[in-house]
């Protein structure tokens, strides 16, 4: 066994790591996900 090779980290990728990287900061959806996180749905 060898070891686990990861990539550089310099290298750049190609999409986003996170979904919240594709939404804008002034897009609407920002305010709907802040409002259904504000809902008490217990």
């Amino acid at each position: 066994m060898g070891f686990i090779e990861g990539v550089h980290r310099d290298q750049l990728t190609m999409f986003p790591e996170s979904l919240d990287g594709y939404v804008g900061d002034d897009n609407p959806v920002r305010f709907v996900d802040a409002f259904v996180d504000s809902l008490d749905l217990q």
